[in-house]
């Protein structure tokens, strides 16, 4: 978390950011997947992303039709400890897939624009301590999202 912390405070651009997620949250985590999300109007990007098999990066989907998406809308975490007992996961999409539970983090202070997304390949609940430590990474990549956006004059989320 340190040299999470260290990397982000240094980061000087949106990809620094996305690259520093990427490499330090699944080991924060001790998760077997991890992926950066980034809201463009109504849709979610799945920009980035660290797990067992690829999931969807390069993939867009629908903001309200996306866990990712929901965490960013609401600006809370969203944790499912089963992807297939809750009815808001899209379970056709996670199929294939490895995943079984996921903890969503959106990122940004001042209104979302992206999301961190954390998954296991077991249902269970989100451990307590790896959910704090990931919600401080979230809130400080907000931080950093803040002040690398600021002066930009762009909107991080198109």
């Amino acid at each position: 978390m340190t040299e999470a912390m260290a990397r982000l405070s240094r980061a000087s651009s949106i990809d620094e950011l996305v690259t520093v997620l990427r490499e330090c949250a699944r080991k924060i985590a001790r998760c077997d997947g991890v992926t950066v999300i980034r809201r463009e109007g109504n849709l979610v990007a799945y920009i980035a992303e660290d797990a067992l098999t690829p999931l969807w990066t390069g993939e867009r989907f629908p903001i309200e039709n996306c866990i990712s998406g929901l965490a960013i809308i609401e600006a809370r975490p969203i944790h499912i400890p089963d992807i297939y007992a809750d009815p808001r996961v899209p379970v056709d999409a996670y199929r294939p897939t490895f995943v079984r539970s996921m903890s969503m983090f959106p990122i940004g202070l001042m209104g979302p624009s992206m999301a961190m997304g954390a998954y296991w390949a077991e249902a269970g609940p989100a451990d307590p301590t790896v959910t704090a430590l990931l919600g401080s990474l979230a809130r400080y990549a907000g931080v950093t999202l803040g002040r690398v956006t600021e002066g930009r004059g762009a909107d991080p989320a198109t």
